[in-house]
């Protein structure tokens, strides 16, 4: 089976179904299976065949869900490009993946030959609305997604159909999602939150999707209220701009909604509990990684335990490493390994990276973890975030939950600066409000935390430096 046998239960088998609804106009599934039957045949008309690339640096719109529908039913590789990235890391991922087509909204950044998203609407309107899918199988090459390349050249990782197909298959099945869900998606569908969850989730249960250009907060309350959905996935930083609606409009959103899920950053606690409190509802905190979709995932039915991530999904084996090769004990630290239907099949043009990354059939992360005598899985940061202070070992995650719990401080990041004698030590940037006070954070700290834990510094900032999903660029905080 390949992606479009399983996306054609909604595209065919519901396509008089409300399916879309983007910036005021409304579109069946059926609607959108001519649309993308559209796109197909332009790609053949441009000579596209079974494992050639195109790249699409596009906002969110529906014609970007053509050219991903396209590109499964003529077994072309659909390589997305986060509209944020300039012309070094444009320049990088173009050469890197040597796409025949380029499609851009305006002029590509690095000044690369691209199709402009206005010209080919109009070429693609005019040809036939049926086309009839190339064979293609569940190892076929879906997608080459690029990491966000925060320590290094971003590389590609390649994604199967079948990576999407068990992916979609599981999320759909574990959170419950129905046709009769109504979802609001304002992630970037650039990224495999959007494109992996959200696009498939949609296409696999038949719900009725709203898709957003983009978060605004100032207008989420409205969007809410007016398009009324049951199902809500978004990243940390949303939830916490949530938190500023009022609390009549919190208890009004939380009636009719069904599902909030967070992932692509690490939540904390005290947004958890406090969202809980205003809007009545547990958020549902995952687990994934743009080289292995999802991992791990908190109930739907049970609890959903601020801190963790929960349990595996179904089909996914997990566990966690010590650096001698052994298996970790109950609530012992160590690296997270994942292996599973879901997890990629390597690295573009990478041979020896993809080799480096595996361990007889495991994934090896990158992240720490525990995992607690009964199941619970929690992440205790990113291995190459660790902070080594006079041979003892820090990670960043475990002061920034505390931080974040603390009168006055909205948002925070631990980094480690050198020090002469201890190798390290940690430091700490701080988005605050009007009631902190940086001597009671400090006193706090010490009564917590060992003394090599504590922050040398508090550094107060007016935000933190994010990606467009929302996990914190460290290397770019300011020099302390």
């Amino acid at each position: 089976m390949n992606l479009i046998n399983l996306f054609d239960l909604s595209l065919k088998g519901r396509k008089d179904k409300a399916a879309l609804e983007f910036k005021g106009k409304n579109f069946t599934f059926g609607d959108i299976d001519c649309r993308s039957n559209q796109m197909a045949n332009f790609f053949v008309s441009q000579g596209l065949v079974t494992g050639d690339r195109i790249c699409v640096y596009v906002e969110n719109c529906v014609e970007m869900i053509d050219l991903f529908l396209a590109s499964a039913k003529t077994g072309v590789i659909f390589i997305p490009i986060n509209i944020l990235y300039k012309e070094r890391e444009v320049s990088h991922i173009i050469s890197d993946a040597e796409p025949k087509i380029v499609i851009s909204d305006g002029e590509l950044p690095g000044g690369f030959e691209s199709i402009k998203l206005s010209d080919l609407i109009a070429k693609v309107r005019t040809l036939n609305t049926d086309f009839v899918p190339v064979v293609t199988n569940g190892d076929t090459p879906a997608s080459l997604v690029y990491t966000s390349g925060t320590t290094g050249l971003s590389k590609g990782a390649i994604l199967t159909h079948n990576n999407f197909i068990s992916n979609g298959i599981n999320l759909v099945t574990c959170w419950q999602i129905i046709e009769n869900d109504r979802f609001l998606l304002a992630l970037p569908l650039f990224h495999v939150h959007a494109l992996a969850n959200g696009i498939h989730c949609w296409l696999i249960s038949g719900c009725t999707m709203k898709l957003l250009a983009r978060f605004e907060h100032q207008k989420a309350e409205n969007e809410f209220l007016t398009f009324r959905p049951s199902l809500f996935f978004g990243v940390p930083t949303m939830y916490i701009r949530m938190l500023d609606l009022a609390s009549d409009s919190a208890q009004k959103i939380g009636k009719f909604m069904r599902l909030f899920v967070c992932g692509s950053a690490p939540l904390s606690s005290q947004t958890m509990t406090d969202f809980k409190k205003k809007f009545g509802h547990d958020i549902l905190e995952r687990y994934g990684m743009t080289e292995t979709l999802m991992n791990i995932s908190n109930p739907y039915i049970g609890e959903r335990r601020p801190g963790t991530i929960g349990f595996s999904l179904p089909g996914i084996s997990v566990k966690i490493m010590l650096p001698n090769g052994n298996l970790a004990s109950i609530d012992e630290e160590g690296e997270v390994y994942i292996k599973g239907p879901n997890v990629f099949s390597g690295y573009w043009k990478r041979e020896q990276a993809t080799i480096d990354s595996f361990v007889k059939g495991y994934f090896k992360t990158g992240d720490m973890g525990i995992c607690s005598d009964d199941g619970y899985i929690t992440l205790k940061g990113r291995k190459s975030d660790l902070i080594i202070s006079g041979g003892f070992n820090i990670y960043p995650r475990e002061i920034e939950e505390f931080l974040t719990e603390q009168t006055g401080v909205v948002e925070a990041a631990v980094v480690g600066i050198p020090h002469e004698t201890r190798g390290e030590m940690p430091v700490a940037y701080i988005v605050a409000n009007e009631n902190y006070n940086a001597e009671l954070l400090e006193e706090s700290c010490k009564k917590t935390f060992a003394s090599f834990k504590i922050p040398r510094n508090f550094i107060v900032v007016d935000s933190l430096p994010r990606t467009a999903l929302g996990k914190v660029q460290k290397h770019l905080l300011p020099k302390s």
